[in-house]
Order: structure tokens, then C-alpha cells, then sequence
């Protein structure tokens, strides 16, 4: 078992010592799963058909699809098993996130006539062991055991690529040099920070760290109006601590729907977050109340004073030590690079997940684990018929209170590539669920290509907007269009709904007044 300090698995590092705190009962969990003290290699036996680098969730989708068709396969993970997502990604933050909500839910209880005694008690430790002990649970799923148990050969160590078709691994009891037929590179990313004045010498968290600690930060400056800043930045602010957050850019989450990203401002200002967009000239220095960011915005300078910094933007690919220059492997500050098959530009050899995606999501690392797998193992001819990228419909969404979720083209990236398109929008607060709920606050917004019923995108804002914005990318992916969602019965009451109110708009509008014309004709003949 690893100590206080997280010492030795077998010397275990810097790195998985930091993820490992605090060492209690719910991390030990953890580890024993997805980094297990007395884990002893395999001794290969024979060539592989795919040696798998990096067990997050691009590499374990990989790994057990392959091993479950009959291939023999090999998995390599030098740190946690699970990846980001697992341990310092999607599940932390969403129990840490459901636990900010539950605290503004009691906050804001009176207005469904329950008055909160003075009195009542806080525990944001308490908050943090709960996401531990959930994580701890959850992290059976990637463990190595498990995936033992289901025939792949698991590694934990250093991956170095030590020929064109082998690959060494350095582990607790010496190197394994492994053979194979194909590789997949699935060592995702991970966070970086700014060249922030200051930042590195006053120190910092990352979302690698944030859910290390146990004492809420009376005071948080988070840096980055991203994603992973946003939905930060509000869940601290819901648990009561003064947040400030900076963005180089105006306003926040500046890749998404305007108009849905001013309604989450509007929102994350409600609870008490501070934002200092348009942000120049940052640094940051230590002072005797504790860490005081000083920053331009909009012409105005501030100087806050903090206890923890958050850095929320900046990602760089974990290409380091694999020795892909040895092997033809290109890559950059971006990360490995693929073609459209996922093939990188040795051809022997795939990659998926974060390392070589846009999509930094962990439902993009599973289709493209998916894609690896139909062109790594089942190669087609001339290169016909293969699985590509290109054939993705990929849907996000941003866990903020209200969620942002969307899929398809934006109306702007939509004109870009020449495609002309009607944009129809329906607000929440017509929508008889989210009215009864208190939640009306967002809209649903789709856009149709002009002359047919196609959907090229939608956009969602609303409490549970990432579990709304699935009945479009179906529609999307099936190829079906607006007039299958408007011919589709919805349950009543439900948010849902706005989804077919948002295209029955479409369809009113393509009912014409000499359609209305010709009808009224029509059926004032029957009556004569």
C-alpha cells in the first residue's frame, strides 16, 4: 500500500503520487485496481495482434473489443488504469459537480416553500470522500484484474516502441519485450498551463490535482473559460467559495453557441462567480493573505488575492518515452498524426483517444477505439470500405448548471461550407416541465438545411441538456430529419419536449399562406 506521501507501488512516481491523496481507505481502492501494488507481468508468449499503449478509455475500448472478437492483445498503462476519465476527469468531476448542485439546491430551497433552519452544516470533506468512495467503485470497470480476467494480457510499466514491430516495457521486475502484428497509441494528454508570469513559482492546481484536496479554498482564481474552468469555477462558487475567473477571451466558453454560453454566465454570476474576461497582461506573485492574480479586463486592471490558483486550459499529448521517432511515427504540439482511418504515418500503427483528437471527450475516445479496431484488425483492400472519422456524429456537452449540450455544425460553420440553413429556437420558459420545475432558463436550437428536412446541428441549454441533445444526434446519425422528431410522441411533462416544439417551428414555417389558401379551397368544397 502506498503511504501518507503515496511511496512505492514499486518507486512509484511523482505523478501517480499526486492523484493518490489523501491515502485512505477509498484511494487505496483505487489504486490496488487500477495501479495494483502486487501486480506481476505476463512472461509473452508469442507474437500479438495489437499491442495496446495506454489503458484510459481509448485504450481499455480498444483492448477488450479486440480481445473479445479472439484476437491476443496486450494493454500497457504506466500510470492509473482508467485514464483521465476515470481518475481525474469525467467521474470525479461529476460527483464533485452533483454535490455543488445539491448545496445551491438547498440554498435556493425556499422558493418551493422550505425554509432551511439556521444552523445547518456544511461538509465539503465530506463531499471529497463521497467522490472517492464513488470513484472507488466505479474503477472495478477498468481494472486490471477485469480485464485479465477477459483475456487481455495486462502490462503496467513504461512503454518504449524498440523496433518496427516490437515493444519494450519497463516494469517492477524487469523489461518485457513484446511482438506484434499492430500497435494502437492511446497515451492521451494531459493538463498544461500558461506561460503565465509568476504561475509556476507561486504554484497551481490542474484538474490532474483539484481532487487531491480535502479543505474548500475560501478564495480560487481559475484560469481558462473553457469547459473544465466553467464547470469548475461554478461548482467551487455553489460550494461557497469566492471564485474569480479569467479568460483571455470575451465572455466564456467562446467555441460555443453564444447565445447559449450568455445564459450559463448569467447563471454562474447568480452564484457568485466573478468573471474577468478580455483578460490581459496576468500574473501572479505570492503575497502575506496568499496568491494575488493581477490582470487587465476590458481596460480595467485587478489585483484579487487567492488561495489556490486552477488552471483550466492546455492540454500536450503524452507522446514522451515512447520512442516514436524510431519508428516513423510523426508527431506535434498537437499530437500524434492520423489520417481519416486513424492510421498514423507508420501504417503498422493506430492511434485514438485524446493523443491525436480534436475531441477531447471520452465518448470520442470510444469511437475512435472502435474505428482502430475495424481497420487495425480487419484491413480492407485498397483501402476500400474502411472505418473513418469522417463518419462520426459527435455530440458534447458542458456540465454546468444549465448544461450546454450540442451536436452537428454550428449556423456559422455551416455557412463556411456552403450550406444554407434555416435556424429555428425554442425557449424553456414555454415549456410546461421546466416552468414547474424552476428551471427555464435556455432554449433548444436546430438548424435545418434550407430546401430539405436535414438537421445540421442543434444546440441545448438546460438542466439535463446532455441527456436531451441524444434524440438528435440518433435522428443525425440515422439519417432521419425533422419530420421524423415532429411525427414522434413525447412524454408529457417533460423538458424533452422543446425538442419537438423547436422543429415543429420549422414545420409552421413551411406551411405556406397559399398552402393555408388552397386548403381553406379545398375544404370549402367538401362542405357544398
Amino acid at each position: 500500500m502506498p503511504t501518507q506521501r503515496g511511496e512505492s507501488l514499486y518507486s512509484m512516481n511523482t505523478e501517480v503520487e499526486s492523484l493518490v491523496l489523501p491515502n485512505d481507505e477509498y484511494n487505496r481502492k483505487l489504486i490496488e485496481n487500477v495501479h495494483p501494488s502486487n501486480w506481476v507481468n505476463p512472461d509473452p508468449n508469442g507474437r500479438y495482434n495489437i499491442v495496446v499503449i495506454g489503458a484510459g478509455t481509448a485504450g481499455l475500448v480498444t483492448a477488450v473489443i479486440a480481445a473479445g472478437v479472439g484476437a491476443k492483445v496486450a494493454l500497457i498503462e504506466r500510470h492509473l488504469m482508467g485514464g483521465d476519465c476515470l481518475n481525474v476527469g469525467c467521474v470525479p468531476s461529476k460527483a464533485l459537480i452533483r454535490a455543488a448542485n445539491a448545496w445551491a439546491e438547498l440554498r435556493d430551497a425556499s422558493k418551493f416553500g422550505l425554509q432551511i433552519p439556521p444552523g445547518v452544516t456544511y461538509d465539503f470533506g465530506a463531499a471529497m470522500a463521497r467522490m472517492r468512495q464513488l470513484r472507488a467503485r466505479i474503477s472495478h470497470a477498468d481494472s486490471a484484474h477485469r480485464y485479465k480476467s477477459l483475456g487481455v494480457d495486462v502490462y503496467i510499466g513504461q512503454a518504449r516502441f524498440s523496433g518496427q514491430d516490437t515493444v519494450s516495457v519497463e516494469g517492477p521486475a524487469g523489461n518485457r519485450t513484446l511482438s506484434f502484428v499492430t500497435a494502437a497509441i492511446c497515451t492521451g494528454a494531459r493538463a498544461s498551463a500558461p506561460a503565465t508570469p509568476g504561475l509556476e513559482e507561486v504554484g497551481y492546481l490542474t484538474n490532474e490535482t483539484v481532487f487531491s484536496i480535502t479543505e474548500r479554498p475560501a478564495r480560487i482564481g481559475v484560469i481558462g473559460a473553457g469547459p473544465i474552468g466553467c464547470e469548475l469555477a461554478q461548482a467551487f462558487a455553489r460550494f461557497g467559495s469566492q471564485v474569480y475567473l479569467i479568460e483571455a477571451m470575451h465572455g466564456i466558453m467562446p467555441n460555443e453557441d453564444r447565445d447559449a454560453a450568455a445564459i450559463v454566465h448569467q447563471s454562474m454570476t447568480r452564484d457568485g462567480v466573478t468573471l474577468l474576461c478580455c483578460g490581459k497582461d496576468l500574473s501572479v506573485t505570492k503575497s502575506a493573505g496568499g496568491k494575488k492574480l493581477a490582470v487587465n479586463s476590458h481596460g480595467q486592471q485587478y489585483d484579487v488575492t487567492v488561495d489556490e490558483v486552477l488552471v483550466g486550459v492546455g492540454r500536450s499529448p503524452n507522446v514522451d518515452g515512447l520512442g516514436l521517432e524510431t519508428i516513423g511515427v510523426e508527431y506535434d504540439k498537437t499530437g500524434v498524426k492520423v489520417n481519416d482511418r486513424l492510421q498514423t504515418t507508420n501504417p503498422r500503427i493506430y492511434a485514438a483517444g485524446d493523443i491525436c483528437s480534436r475531441y477531447k471527450f471520452t465518448h470520442a475516445a470510444d469511437a475512435m477505439a472502435q474505428i482502430v479496431i475495424q481497420n487495425a484488425l480487419f484491413p480492407h483492400p485498397f483501402g476500400l470500405g474502411y472505418a473513418s472519422m469522417n463518419s462520426l456524429i459527435m455530440p458534447w456537452c458542458t456540465f454546468t448548471e444549465p448544461e450546454i449540450a450540442h451536436v452537428g455544425l454550428y449556423e456559422a460553420d455551416a455557412k463556411k461550407k456552403g450550406l444554407d440553413v434555416e435556424t429555428y429556437t425554442y425557449k424553456l420558459d414555454e415549456v410546461d416541465r421546466a416552468i414547474l420545475d424552476g428551471e427555464e432558463e435556455g432554449f433548444a436550437r436546430v438548424h435545418i438545411q434550407k430546401g430539405t428536412d436535414k438537421i445540421i446541428g442543434a444546440t441545448i441549454v438546460a438542466s439535463h441538456a446532455g441527456d436531451m441533445i441524444n434524440e438528435f444526434s440518433v435522428l443525425m446519425k440515422a439519417g432521419a430529419g425533422a419530420k421524423t422528431i415532429a411525427a414522434t410522441i413525447h412524454p408529457y411533462p417533460t423538458r424533452a419536449e422543446v425538442n419537438k416544439k423547436v422543429v415543429n417551428l420549422w414545420r409552421k414555417a413551411h406551411f405556406t399562406a397559399r398552402t393555408k389558401m388552397l386548403l381553406t379551397r379545398l375544404f370549402a368544397w367538401l362542405r357544398s
